[in-house]
């Protein structure tokens, strides 16, 4: 199932050593986001029509009995599953491997499809708004909350994809519209935008979420705005396929669908200023202790570190620190994080982290 790469990401210091959320409520987390994935499940066409419902019966009652389990004795293990210690990213594991064992692979890769189509129509209109922009500041700051707004095409959480199957304020524009007003939960976007003014970065790593708006009306823009800036970019999207996250392999051809629209993006896909390369990563989280080798190879150089998403960069990469300046973007669609973070629901999390060596970050998570 995974894609046990095992090779460390240069730039990480250190992993992020707290998680957010009790282990009881990551439970309930997932639980809620059951009936989802079962609905997606009962649609997949790669699987016979006659075999659907049982498999997806088979998956659902295997992922409740796992998370019943657990909640009961949170310290044993599961035989077959990567289960301990209970966390996000263990009970993305097992949900995987429950999908996997009821023989699904990509559950929302039709849905995908749907969105990605749309998001490209919709991608001129948003570029075009960004290029109007009066300055590269405020480009820029407009296309950070682009990533925000896209953010929200989430169906791995139960009210983001509630939201999305009612059909209430699903859409890129109308999410835009409805950012919560400032101050956010957590919220650096001066401090970012400032240390842009200051001096571009050479090369920059943004480490890609959900397909659709998210990726192509959300962080491609804000590539392109860092390309404008000289700034290398490489696209860091999953190897296998999980919830509707986009993957390497989808989303080449549709950065370079993109690049055929438009001449800056045209340019930096060419010349290879900008490129999408596999993270080695099969989750909606991300631990960058293990990476694709050839995206390890990458990090050596590179001085700007960007995770996106709720669960790369909230839920497990939140207070993780590096030897590069980094960004975590997302927003909260998880009340329970919402709770702990004290926020709001779809509250916004834009944390900047300025670069520290790695032995002063160790001293400081010893003092910590």
């Amino acid at each position: 199932m995974a894609l046990a790469s095992n090779f460390p990401c240069p730039i990480a210091a250190f992993k992020d050593p707290q998680q957010p959320v009790e282990f009881s409520h990551w439970i309930e987390v997932f639980r809620k986001s059951l009936p989802t994935f079962k609905s997606h499940a009962q649609r997949d066409e790669s699987i016979p029509a006659s075999e659907r419902e049982a498999k997806a019966e088979q998956f659902a009652a295997d992922f409740a009995a796992a998370l019943d389990a657990l909640l009961a004795n949170p310290r044993q293990e599961l035989q077959g599953f990567r289960a301990q210690p209970v966390s996000c990213a263990s009970l993305c594991h097992v949900r995987e491997q429950c999908l996997h064992n009821a023989g699904f692979v990509d559950i929302f890769k039709a849905v995908k499809q749907t969105e990605d189509e749309a998001a490209l129509q919709l991608l001129p209109q948003v570029l075009q708004m960004l290029d109007q922009q009066p300055n590269a500041t405020a480009a820029l700051n407009a296309a950070l909350r682009g990533v925000f707004a896209g953010n929200i095409f989430d169906l791995g959480a139960a009210a983001s994809a509630h939201r999305y199957e009612s059909g209430q304020g699903a859409g890129f524009h109308c999410a835009l519209e409805q950012l919560l007003p400032r101050p956010w939960v957590v919220d650096d976007l001066d401090a970012v935008l400032d240390r842009f003014r200051a001096q571009p970065y050479r090369k920059a790593l943004l480490f890609v979420d959900n397909a659709g708006a998210d990726v192509l009306l959300g962080m491609l823009p804000f590539a392109r705005e860092l390309t404008k800036l000289g700034t290398q970019v490489i696209l860091a999207a999953n190897n296998g396929a999980t919830i509707n996250d986009i993957t390497a392999a989808e989303l080449a051809p549709l950065v370079a669908a993109a690049a055929a629209q438009d001449a800056l993006l045209g340019q930096a896909w060419g010349s290879g200023q900008l490129r999408v390369m596999n993270s080695g990563n099969d989750l909606p989280v991300i631990d960058l202790r293990e990476v694709s080798a050839e995206l390890a190879a990458e990090a050596a150089d590179a001085d700007l570190l960007v995770l996106e998403g709720m669960g790369r960069a909230i839920e497990t990469n939140l207070r993780a620190k590096f030897t590069v300046d980094s960004l975590k973007l997302g927003m909260v669609k998880h009340p329970e994080v919402a709770a702990c973070l004290g926020g709001r629901l779809y509250d916004v999390v834009c944390k900047f982290d300025a670069a520290g060596t790695v032995k002063s970050l160790q001293q400081n998570a010893a003092l910590n």
